[in-house]
């Protein structure tokens, strides 16, 4: 298997080194907007040879799926293990790729210890703001220079644009998000600090990171930009809501950030669009329909969805500073066990054995249209 996995990406190389056309995902959106990939512990250690060979190909941008996260990095009190997140940081920088740092604060993959002291009693207030700062200045200063961009808080709103209430909001109160921003700050005064949630496509939920934005600002703190993960379906969210919520964010004189793309092809498994990845769907074969393969049907749709989404985010290349797929290769995608354990989807550009999909292609065409307007 990796003697087949290094033949095919040798292949890609030469291919990609010998032949003009077509250009690549970073040549055909120079000068608009950074194009990245998440990239996972295989591709980071090199064990993934496929997906190293399109990731230096096609992008010039990098997120961490997982190693940059409370529960890898700093998994017991004391105690930081970063052999992970120095092998990412280094494939960047020996790429010269945008490097993203995700993330810090989340209420997700966050080791039950972080909440309480020795005894097993709940913090003080004082005493998580301490443990917070600890933990952003160790990680976010030992990487100052090298991470571009910090995603400092992630998934800090409820849906109806109210907070979360986290452990982080019930201990610290609703200004544990301006104290991550601060403390990233003062860690790396040069990075890009961004806020990153889901569905801010949805007017309720959009209002209230607006208010977020604005009410940080008021208050000195510094905030960058805002990632919009954009976990799409073939149908959500229409191009106007996509075009009205990046202009509603540029407006308040922050970067937007299309953090974690995808679009999903499947029957929907929940009644509410959500990314919440602590949410479990039974399994169900209707949910999962294409098992072996997509129709091509279903394929030249997906190409069609993600040319009417570039066509958007080229429309707002001076307010957009990245453009990140969730992963490289369909194989790669979380979407494959979530919300439903086992399901086969196929979100991505590039096809489980590392072949372009028709929905790469597509993408290639909008920046061609675009360069003969």
């Amino acid at each position: 298997m990796f003697l087949r996995s290094a033949i095919w990406a040798a292949m890609l190389l030469a291919a990609a080194a010998t032949s003009p056309q077509p250009a690549t995902l970073k040549q055909a959106y120079q000068g608009d907007f950074y194009i990245g990939a998440a990239i996972n512990t295989a591709e980071i250690t090199g064990q993934e040879t496929i997906g190293d060979a399109i990731v230096e190909q096609q992008f010039n941008s990098i997120s961490p799926e997982n190693v940059l996260k409370w529960e890898v990095v700093h998994p017991e009190p004391g105690k930081y293990d970063f052999t992970l997140a120095d092998q990412y940081v280094a494939f960047g920088r020996q790429h010269h790729m945008w490097i993203v740092g995700h993330n810090l604060v989340w209420h997700n993959q966050v080791p039950a210890w972080v909440f309480r002291d020795d005894q097993g009693h709940l913090l003080t207030r004082d005493a998580l703001l301490a443990r917070m700062k600890e933990h952003i200045f160790t990680v976010v200063g030992r990487y100052k220079g090298k991470i571009q961009s910090w995603d400092v808080v992630n998934e800090g709103l409820n849906e109806d644009g109210t907070l979360r209430e986290s452990m982080w909001e019930k201990i610290i109160g609703p200004d544990y998000i301006a104290k991550a921003f601060e403390y990233a700050h003062e860690a790396d005064p040069k990075a890009q600090l961004t806020y990153n949630d889901y569905n801010l496509e949805n007017e309720p939920k959009r209002e209230g990171a607006i208010r977020l934005v604005k009410q940080l600002q008021a208050e000195g703190v510094p905030i960058d930009c805002v990632g919009l993960q954009s976990h799409d379906n073939l149908t959500w969210p229409a191009l106007a809501q996509e075009d009205a919520t990046i202009s509603a964010f540029a407006a308040l004189g922050v970067k937007v950030a299309i953090s974690e793309l995808d679009v999903d092809v499947l029957p929907p498994a929940t009644k509410q669009q959500t990314a919440e990845v602590s949410v479990k769907i039974a399994q169900n074969p209707t949910l999962n329909p294409w098992p072996n393969g997509l129709p091509d049907a279903i394929q030249q749709q997906l190409a069609q969805r993600y040319a009417e989404l570039f066509r958007v985010f080229l429309k707002h290349r001076g307010e957009i500073s990245r453009v990140t797929f969730w992963g490289v290769t369909d194989g790669d995608s979380w979407k494959n066990n979530w919300p439903v354990p086992g399901r086969t989807d196929y979100p991505l550009l590039f096809d489980r054995q590392g072949k372009p999909k028709p929905a790469f292609d597509a993408v290639l065409r909008v920046a061609e249209e675009a360069a003969h307007q």
